[in-house]
């Protein structure tokens, strides 16, 4: 599969850059997919949720009342779970919802997503490109003349560029990775896919 190479003014350069097909032309496993994003999903929590049980509430544990004779059900102390400001009953508890995947599985669910942006039309490679300093203006002049300025974004490029990164920062639409960083969840999180040329040269060897 071959893309034509667009400069940052949306004008078509000419060049052509060719998709790998073991990447890009692959047929998508859509349970690797999810059990991807799910992993992704899962690592990226904190877990720190946490409520009191019965013996961490403050308060005393003198019984209540007599255990018969009274006519009513029989209750320890006001720290129960059945009366009001009671401890919660299997409450949560911090935990680490993390969980191991297989370099290959993960390797897979990044080719068949990287193949369903391929197949939707919605990948457009750029030349690379750098900013002299941050501007956001200028990031978002390139995104109109690519026509992608209305859709949700990622530009992958193939090292870290500190001024394109800031550019992009307080778009709200927009994300600037490096191909190291690039997984499933990020590629299926936008509607477009922006990759530089050298990006692509990178992406190619998934």
């Amino acid at each position: 599969m071959e893309l034509s190479v667009y400069n940052i003014k949306g004008e078509d350069t000419g060049k052509k850059v060719a998709l790998n097909d073991s990447v890009f032309g692959i047929e998508p496993n859509e349970h690797a997919i999810y059990l991807d994003v799910k992993q992704f999903m899962a690592n990226s929590r904190q877990g720190t949720h946490k409520s009191k049980e019965r013996s961490e509430v403050s308060g005393s544990t003198r019984k209540l009342k007599k255990q018969k004779g009274t006519g009513g059900a029989r209750s320890g102390d006001i720290n129960s779970p059945v009366f009001v400001g009671g401890g919660r009953v299997f409450g949560p508890k911090p935990r680490d919802y993390s969980f191991k995947l297989n370099k290959k599985v993960k390797k897979l669910a990044r080719r068949s997503a990287l193949t369903l942006k391929a197949q939707e039309n919605a990948i457009v490679v750029v030349e690379d490109f750098t900013f002299e300093a941050p501007k956001t203006k200028d990031f978002v002049s390139i995104a109109k003349n690519l026509q992608v300025a209305d859709k949700k974004l990622l530009l992958v490029l193939a090292e870290q560029n500190k001024n394109v990164y800031l550019s992009a920062r307080n778009i709200e639409k927009a994300k600037v990775i490096t191909t190291s960083e690039l997984n499933t969840y990020a590629i299926l999180d936008n509607k477009c896919l922006i990759l530089t040329e050298s990006s692509v040269a990178a992406i190619n060897n998934f």
